[in-house]
């Protein structure tokens, strides 16, 4: 998305060459030293469907065993990870827990031997109160990957001991950054998505248009690649009231809406 060459630059490194000699094939002029910058985060999320494979074990390990997978763009790993979630389970809400571990010795096993569940292991873990230390010694995943998790868990316990009469502005807008849908704040303040977006609508906590730069920051961009993040003050492209997207305000244009999962074979 950034343009940056990926492909051609590690077949010359797999080829014995250095990061300085390789030029970019895109600028012909820096080197492949150069690191895009970038003010989004980008997440991609498997899709599993293993329980339509007779005898197929749900374990994971280095065999491809996902049968697609999202992409998912946010401004920070919180809000994109869980549009990934939402986008490729149908169903989830986002990074909280389910009720589909029948004991603790269930979500052990997962954090333990990573399986399809193990995202779903992770909120119960959390849950029930295990600590990021604890949790990074079960599953050997990064740390950083837990604590930004354990951000998420965290804010939705917060906003359980609010109403939506009481939750403020400021914690409307923290959840949507965090990339909480309506409907799990709804969930989490006993309320209906409907009124809860209303309210949130009230409250002026709207989301804004972003665009990827997909020259690398090299030359200016003028793709139309565009995310909706709420965080951010304003947008990068003009919309109007009607809530049609333009590059201007002249010819009309086509907006092509990325959702769900691209599933193994769909292009066939």
């Amino acid at each position: 998305a950034t343009g940056y060459p990926l492909a051609y630059v590690a077949a010359r490194l797999a080829m014995g060459e250095n990061l300085p000699s390789v030029r970019n094939s895109v600028t012909k002029t820096t080197t492949a030293c150069f690191e895009p910058s970038m003010d989004y985060c980008v997440v991609k999320f498997p899709r599993w469907d293993l329980n339509k494979f007779k005898g197929v074990s749900a374990g994971l390990g280095s065999a491809m065993k996902s049968v697609g997978e999202v992409m998912s763009i946010g401004r920070n790993f919180q809000e994109a990870m869980q549009k990934a979630i939402r986008m490729a389970a149908p169903g989830m809400l986002g990074f909280q827990p389910l009720t589909t571990f029948e004991s603790d010795e269930a979500i052990n096993a997962v954090l333990s031997n990573a399986t399809d569940q193990r995202v779903d292991a992770l909120a119960a873990a959390f849950e029930r109160g295990d600590s990021v230390a604890s949790i990074e010694a079960a599953t050997k995943i990064n740390p950083w990957f837990l604590c930004k998790l354990h951000t998420i868990h965290l804010l939705r316990r917060h906003l359980q001991k609010r109403t939506l009469h009481t939750i403020t502005a400021e914690e409307m807008l923290l959840a949507k950054q965090q990339g909480f849908s309506d409907k799990q704040i709804a969930i989490a303040l006993g309320a209906d998505d409907v009124a809860v977006r209303r309210h949130r609508k009230e409250l002026g906590v709207l989301p804004v248009v972003k665009q990827i730069d997909t020259l690398a920051a090299e030359f200016p961009a003028q793709t139309n690649y565009l995310y909706m993040t709420y965080n951010g003050t304003m947008s990068d492209q003009p919309v109007r009231k009607s809530g049609v997207f333009r590059l201007n305000h002249e010819a009309p244009s086509t907006m092509v809406l990325g959702c769900g999962a691209y599933r193994i074979g769909s292009s066939v």
